[in-house]
């Protein structure tokens, strides 16, 4: 089993910077693709990054293109979420998750294909 910890979240102002983190325990996610997705107010849980196992594979949704990045830690098991020029819009709650097989490009933006996940980190930007 799987556990998945995010950190990191808060108020920040538009334009700021944010930093997630997502620590695995219980686990090695060192094989296991992981991913992070939002969900604001209202809205369906949506795909922001993943990232293969070996950080080869990296994908991003077009309305964080630019200006989030993803990385992981495998000796710390941990994956994180860099994201600058925050938008009022990246408003929401960011989930990590992880999953040791996507077997192709369309699994890694599903969030059905995901097995694990965090309890989410709150994220506010402020206009």
């Amino acid at each position: 089993q799987v556990r998945l910890i995010e950190s990191g979240g808060g108020l920040v102002q538009a334009g700021g910077s944010r930093r997630l983190s997502c620590a695995a325990s219980g686990r090695t996610v060192n094989t296991y693709a992981m991913g992070w997705f939002r969900q604001a107010p209202g809205k369906e849980r949506e795909f922001v990054t993943a990232i293969s196992w070996n950080g080869a594979i990296i994908y991003y949704a077009d309305s964080v293109k630019g200006r989030f990045t993803i990385s992981r830690n495998n000796v710390q098991n941990t994956v994180y979420l860099q994201m600058n020029s925050l938008k009022p819009e990246d408003t929401a709650v960011y989930y990590c998750t992880a999953d040791m097989y996507l077997p192709d490009a369309g699994s890694y933006y599903d969030p059905m294909k995901y097995d694990y996940w965090g309890q989410g980190t709150q994220v506010t930007v402020s206009s």
